[in-house]
């Protein structure tokens, strides 16, 4: 298995993972051709400094993968972070070490790019995702929340 930073050739097995799970499959369209913006939304987190998307690859097959994103801060001394988002791993693959070894790729990624923290994002509805995250070394230390703007109305 080989973990690396996505390619565009790579997008359909991404959304793929994306849309096959309890949750996605409700927000995610996996279809094809792949819809455009997820191609577009490819292209600007390539353009971005800072921002990609890695991959777990098997046999030439996209078997996991997460967004990693450094952010600069003033707080605590101007610190540098790194995000975790959308991790996934092909469900009949679990439990196989994918998805530690795709974390470990991230965290030493981070670690090499001079950031203090990394930080995640997860559902609170994933329960068995937050026993993995928590034996890689990771605590439930804040609250989240989220504003979807399209459920605003315009002013």
């Amino acid at each position: 298995m080989e973990i690396r930073t996505a390619l565009l050739s790579d997008l359909e097995g991404i959304v793929r993972l994306l849309a096959d799970d309890e949750l996605g499959i409700s927000r995610e369209r996996f279809e094809m051709p792949i819809p455009q913006a997820y191609i577009d939304a490819f292209s600007a987190i390539e353009k971005q400094t800072g921002n990609s998307i890695l991959v777990a690859v098997d046999n030439e097959e996209v078997v996991g993968c997460l967004q990693l994103t450094f952010i600069p801060g003033l707080s605590r001394l101007g610190m540098t972070r790194a995000q975790i988002e959308g991790v996934r791993v092909n469900k009949l693959l679990r439990r196989k070490g994918i998805g530690e070894a795709l974390f470990l790729h991230a965290i030493n990624s981070a670690r090499a790019s001079g950031c203090g923290l990394v930080q995640l994002t997860t559902d609170k509805k994933r329960d068995e995702a937050h026993r993995f995250y928590e034996r890689l070394g990771f605590v439930s230390s804040h609250e989240g929340m989220k504003l979807a703007l399209d459920d605003l109305e315009q002013s």
